[in-house]
């Protein structure tokens, strides 16, 4: 299951700069804290996060923006 998180402002300050995959949505790779990749992550507004919810607690190292999902 997923659940949306609120990115910190650090990660919106990014996106907010990046181009958007379709509107008001990005596609992001994330890397988090723990080295876990978590691929295909749908961003809102370059504001809230989509993730599995086994994910949600965990920091973010790092973001890749993508500009397709996998598959599609």
């Amino acid at each position: 299951m997923n659940v949306r998180i609120q990115l910190p402002a650090k990660w919106v300050k990014y996106l907010v700069h990046q181009p958007e995959s379709g509107m008001g949505y990005q596609i992001v790779d994330v890397v988090l804290e723990d080295g876990t990749t978590v691929r295909d992550c749908v961003v809102f507004n370059a504001e809230e996060m989509e993730i599995p919810d086994v994910h949600a607690g965990k920091g973010i190292k790092e973001m890749r923006l993508r500009t397709t999902r996998n598959g599609i």
